[in-house]
């Protein structure tokens, strides 16, 4: 195991963009790019081997969520982490995947994204959500050395409220339920408030019952 092969760049295809900070008339935004959690575990499998890593997560009173990886190195597990999260929980999105991927960052997984040069991109409003507009990314593609994702999430509605609160009901373990929250968490960014707070209250109670029927 080399834990050096951690630091490598993702290809360009693997990179997403969202918008950071904006100017007043949110015309203009800070294009951040950032991978995806999947590509975390896979470069965490690669590297470590799946018997060789693991992940834990704890929430602080304030509802930061923790997350600690911890990486076998010879006979001993060695744990870094990172949270991510504000006061409020439930109206946080996508705090348990921000939170491995920060934890990553402190093993050297994708740290290198954070060296890229500060790009500002034109941007325009859809719904809640400001976007790179798509004229915008070929001047992010030379950054990012190729082609990188390039469509932003298509806005959730309704009908996918209730479908994710269908499949949370039906989930039977926790690390299934961490999973689904993972591939589903860009979408949760287009539901409405009242949506996400729906969901997510249901995703905390369903991963309580899950760890109160474990012990």
């Amino acid at each position: 195991m080399n834990l050096s092969d951690l630091f490598k760049p993702f290809p360009a295809s693997a990179i997403s963009w969202r918008v950071g900070a904006t100017n007043g008339d949110k015309t203009k935004g800070l294009a951040l790019a950032y991978i995806d959690a999947r590509d975390v575990m896979n470069r965490l499998d690669e590297v470590c081997g799946a018997d060789k890593w693991q992940d834990e997560y704890t929430e602080t009173p304030k509802g930061r969520v923790i997350c600690r990886i911890g990486i076998k190195c010879g006979d001993e597990w060695v744990w870094k982490g990172d949270g991510a999260g504000d006061s409020d929980v439930e109206a946080q999105k996508g705090a348990i995947s921000d939170a491995l991927k920060r934890a990553a960052v402190k093993w050297g997984v994708g740290r290198y994204l954070y060296d890229m040069p500060a790009t500002w991109v034109a941007i325009e409003q859809r719904g809640k959500t400001s976007v790179i507009r798509e004229s915008e990314f070929a001047k992010l593609e030379r950054v990012a050395g190729g082609q990188t994702k390039r469509q932003e999430p298509a806005p959730a509605d309704e009908t996918d409220a209730k479908a994710f609160l269908a499949q949370i009901h039906g989930m039977a373990t926790i690390a299934a339920l961490d999973a689904w929250y993972n591939e589903y968490e860009q979408a949760f960014q287009s539901l409405s408030d009242g949506d996400y707070n729906a969901i997510a209250k249901a995703f905390k109670e369903k991963k309580a019952a899950l760890k109160a029927a474990t012990r």
